[in-house]
């Protein structure tokens, strides 16, 4: 399927129904328009690579935005982004190649929309946010998507989404720039999965109060790999006191050697009074098979993954993971958490990690001015294996 027949879904819904619109005129749909944008700088100090100590690497990103007003049930979005990280070694661009160093500006969402009733159809490049289809957006750069996306929320209380996707954009193109739309959902073509496509069907429903249920498929048509995710989370609150308690399960036809079935089991329990949170988690995955936990880096829900560096997927691993979260006010908050993994791989063996999270959003004059910081630490139990740690800090102004 290419991108010119998908255009024909918006003609066809189009034909079902009219609505409401707020132009009179194209002319007006574009001076209603709204533009968007962040400004972010990004300061990133990684020790992962044993032949060099360690490496650091700023960056600097300009994200702008903007969307039309509906003419007729029908709107247009763009969205462009910029990376420029001028002050990185030679040694920094080895280490960062793969997520942040990749200079250059790309025009990331460009896509017609139309809506009628409570249906809405996008065509065009995006960005995408659905279990096993995923933007990953905590980089300087932002992944998205050439495709096609449906969103339905008829029924009551239900939200169904159905996409399509033949191209990917990552972060950076592995060679220094930024990342380009190709047909692999890997930058460095490691996993040719959209060679001739991927799609995903979604199903969230909040019926029962408190209780999101979350069914996912997507198949890659390339290599008929199937993937599926399912979820069960439910939240309350009694006074002050706040409970959760949720079950996740993965399913991929085909790992990465495209050969076995992967299953991925994952528990979690939260507690919290007032501004303090906790949780505990477990993680356990099948043993002959690492689990592909969906198409693009967003695609990463497993409770027990860390915030930088720990995987909850690779065959025979169980994970278990404890956090705490303390809001000093209602835009301060600090997060910590425990996690040990175990793969039972004599290549990997047993990991732990520690993680701390701070955040901050200014008010008044200076809202939408946020301050991130964040530090993962990895320590292993082979013999021989070095520890790893990073240290992530952003500033980012939306407006």
């Amino acid at each position: 399927m290419k991108l010119a027949n998908l255009s024909l879904v918006a003609a066809c819904v189009a034909g079902l129904s009219t609505c409401a619109f707020s132009a009179d005129t194209l002319a007006d749909a574009f001076k209603e328009g709204k533009v968007s944008g962040e400004l972010k700088a990004f300061y990133w100090d990684r020790d992962r690579n044993p032949a060099i100590s360690g490496e650091s690497i700023f960056n600097t990103g300009v994200v702008l935005g903007y969307t039309t007003g509906s003419f007729n049930g029908f709107s247009l979005g763009l969205t462009g982004q910029a990376n420029s990280a001028p002050f990185a070694s030679s040694h920094a661009k080895t280490q960062f190649g793969w997520d942040e160093y990749g200079s250059g500006a790309q025009l990331s969402e460009a896509y017609l929309a139309y809506s009628a009733g409570k249906t809405t159809v996008q065509v065009g490049r995006m960005f995408l946010n659905t279990p096993l289809i995923a933007s990953l957006g905590n980089r300087i750069v932002k992944e998205a998507f050439e495709g096609a996306s449906i969103v339905n929320t008829d029924l009551p209380n239900t939200t169904l989404t159905a996409a399509y996707v033949q191209k990917f954009q990552a972060q950076t193109d592995g060679a220094g720039n930024i990342g380009k739309f190709t047909t692999y959902s890997n930058p460095y073509g490691v996993s040719p999965l959209l060679e001739d496509g991927a799609y995903t069907l979604v199903a969230v429903n909040k019926s029962i109060t408190g209780l999101t249920l979350t069914a996912a498929y997507a198949e890659d048509l390339n290599t008929n790999g199937a993937m599926a995710y399912a979820e069960a989370a439910y939240s309350a609150m009694v006074n002050a006191f706040t409970y959760g308690l949720a079950a996740q399960y993965y399913y991929s036809d085909k790992d990465v050697t495209g050969s076995k079935n992967a299953d991925l089991y994952g528990l979690k329990a939260s507690l919290g009074y007032g501004a303090l949170g906790g949780y505990v988690a477990y993680s356990s995955v099948s043993k002959d098979a690492t689990v592909t936990p969906g198409i693009g880096w967003g695609a990463d829900l497993a409770y027990t993954g860390t915030i930088i560096l720990s995987s909850s997927y690779p065959a025979n691993t169980d994970a278990y993971a404890i956090g705490l979260s303390y809001a000093f006010t209602p835009t301060t908050t600090l997060a910590t958490s425990y996690t040990v993994t175990d793969d039972d791989d004599l290549s990997y063996g047993k990991a732990s990690y520690v993680s701390l999270t701070g955040n901050y959003a200014f008010d008044g004059a200076l809202k939408g001015l946020n301050l991130l910081v964040m530090y993962d630490k990895e320590n292993r139990d082979k013999a021989g294996a070095l520890d790893k740690h990073e240290f992530r800090f952003s500033a980012s102004y939306k407006f």
